[in-house]
């Protein structure tokens, strides 16, 4: 056995790719959250994004530098339109983001539009003809402990990691990441000074749904890859638990949604080792601690204590003047 075979590289490599998805949903509803809007339809849109991705590599020929890029474009417009509908509702209509939310994710998710879509598609034949491969990044795969965890992921994941470092910077170091943070802490003080309330919260809420669809399209081009319903697998409501998780920052929530990878794969490794432990077991840890950390968190002080933006949740009309 060679020294990457070793538990502790197969289990972080494993955390690494398994995580990938819920980084761009977690990363997607970190913005919306920031501009003070709750998205509870995390898990309908990655569906939407899983079969649009689907479909566009089934169906549409040509090589997969040309294609996979084309299935990543209809997943982020599948599920931006569906967070279009949530603003929409949310922003101009002032309804209850909690159930909003949740229509989505009823509306989209595992026995709605998108297996109806994967039905009238006859998805789910057959594996996805143009997949994300895991790539041998300037050949240092097989490099000791830092080659699978590093140079042996698919593109999605260093795509994952460009992003988390762009959104740090942009919450963090520009003017634009400071007004969305002053419209999710104080939408009125934010209008007196100018800043577009509803503009930043569109803005964002969308981008998060695009963020969500690539989520999805990590599932049916890449971790199954092929489409079934509802293969995610409950891991929109990960996502959500990981934006509290990592206290509303990215890099933080880098670090949870490759620990939640690693309970998410650690089954799987396990088994594969001959380790007799049941995987029925194993696959609800992620779940268990997902409800573990929204109970913690369920009262609106100790989101406070933990930097919950004060208007989360709340929509803001403007005064006339």
């Amino acid at each position: 056995m060679s020294f990457n075979d070793n538990l502790f590289i197969v289990i972080v490599a494993s955390a690494i790719f398994y995580g990938t998805p819920l980084v761009f949903a977690a990363l997607g509803e970190i913005l919306a959250e920031r501009s003070g809007v709750i998205n509870l339809g995390v898990e309908g849109m990655m569906l939407l994004g899983a079969v649009s991705a689907a479909w566009v590599a089934t169906n549409i020929d040509g090589p997969a530098g040309v294609v996979l890029p084309l299935a990543l474009l209809a997943a982020m417009i599948a599920a931006g339109m569906g967070a279009a509908i949530h603003a929409f509702l949310t922003i101009t209509l002032r309804v209850n983001q909690i159930i909003s939310g949740l229509a989505l994710t009823i509306f989209a998710g595992a026995a709605g539009l998108s297996s109806y879509l994967a039905n009238i598609w006859n998805l789910g034949q057959a594996p996805v003809v143009n997949q994300f491969n895991r790539l041998d990044v300037l050949g240092l795969a097989d490099l000791p402990l830092f080659g699978p965890i590093l140079f042996h992921q698919t593109l999605l994941t260093y795509l994952s990691w460009l992003l988390v470092i762009g959104a740090s910077l942009y919450l963090f170091r520009t003017r634009a990441g400071l007004h969305l943070r002053s419209v999710g802490e104080s939408p009125q003080t934010a209008d007196s000074v100018g800043i577009p309330v509803a503009g930043y919260r569109y803005f964002h809420v969308i981008l998060g749904g695009t963020f969500a669809g690539i989520a999805g399209a990590c599932f049916s081009l890449s971790i199954v890859p092929t489409w079934a319903d509802g293969l995610t697998s409950g891991q929109g409501w990960i996502a959500l638990a990981l934006v509290i998780f990592g206290f509303w920052r990215p890099d933080l929530m880098l670090v949870g949604a490759y620990l939640f990878g690693a309970l998410s794969s650690l089954g799987f490794t396990l088994q594969a080792r001959g380790v007799g432990i049941s995987l029925a077991v194993l696959s609800a840890l992620p779940y268990a601690m997902t409800i573990i950390v929204l109970v913690l968190v369920s009262t609106s002080s100790a989101r406070r204590h933990l930097g919950a933006p004060a208007a989360l949740g709340k929509p803001y009309e403007r005064e006339e003047r």
